[in-house]
């Protein structure tokens, strides 16, 4: 009897694995994002940033499209509208082989005849424009805040990190007293473990010149897609270092969010 007990519950076992649903393997957002690093592809981007500062409200938006190369984010052509969107009043941006253009605010004025576009070397991985602290396209900023973050409903993770630890993720080094500011963030991802929002949110206390708190809303949709972005015109557009001593343009460009909101201070 207990032989023919035990043959039965092995039958019963073997029947319930062959007729349970499958379970999904563990989704892998790092490699899931590598996976999207394909020349020629990209994902579109949406951004909201609310600024508040001494009671005032400021509010942009970015929109455009990212390109990858085979290790993240090699080019982009972004639209702003409202006040602050690059931080520097352009319009539009565009990110290609080593130079960043922008055209659009204070880079639309007093050019010689015929120029729309003022060129600078490129400032860094980020792109100009966007105000996201969370660079979600950095492999390891991505793993660091996800294992900082504790996961809710659905696929979302909520989490803080401070400067220090998000600029040592990305490669770089925040010292200072903006290096222990807080940033709250939400990262929530779509059902193949891509990043489909991030929102993040700081405040920095300036002293005398009072506290700046910014949230930005980043939206990324069209994983995959293909995308190219291309220069402008060669007739189109001076390099800054043509422009003369007399120029009212900054010398240089911000290398990316962080560096914006104060980093190295």
């Amino acid at each position: 009897m207990k032989k023919i007990l035990t043959g039965a519950a092995i039958t019963l076992a073997a029947a319930v694995a062959m007729t349970a649903p499958a379970q999904a393997a563990p989704k892998d957002p790092v490699a899931a994002l590598k996976k999207q690093f394909v020349a020629g592809h990209g994902v579109r981007v949406a951004e909201t940033v609310k600024i508040e500062s001494d009671g005032r409200k400021n509010t942009a938006t970015t929109t455009g499209v990212l390109a990858f190369g085979k290790s993240g984010v090699v080019a982009s052509d972004l639209r702003l509208k409202g006040k602050g969107g690059a931080g520097l009043g352009a319009s539009r941006t565009i990110s290609v082989k080593g130079h960043t253009f922008l055209q659009g605010g204070i880079f639309g004025e007093n050019l010689p005849e015929g120029k729309k576009w003022v060129r600078y070397p490129s400032a860094g991985a980020s792109p100009l424009g966007m105000n996201q602290l969370i660079d979600v396209f950095q492999p390891k900023v991505l793993k660091t805040v996800l294992a900082k973050a504790k996961p809710g409903k659905g696929d979302v993770y909520r989490g803080s990190i401070t400067m220090k630890d998000l600029t040592k993720a990305s490669g770089g080094k925040i010292t200072g007293r903006f290096a222990k500011v807080k940033i709250d963030y939400l990262v929530d991802l779509d059902s193949r473990g891509l990043v489909s929002r991030v929102t993040s949110t700081v405040a920095l206390d300036f002293g005398l010149l009072g506290t700046i708190k910014s949230t930005a809303d980043s939206r990324y949709t069209a994983w995959g897609a293909r995308v190219t972005v291309k220069a402008p015109p060669k007739d189109q557009w001076i390099d800054f270092s043509e422009l003369g001593p007399d120029s009212d343009l900054p010398e240089s460009l911000p290398e990316d969010a962080i560096t914006s909101l104060g980093q190295g201070r």
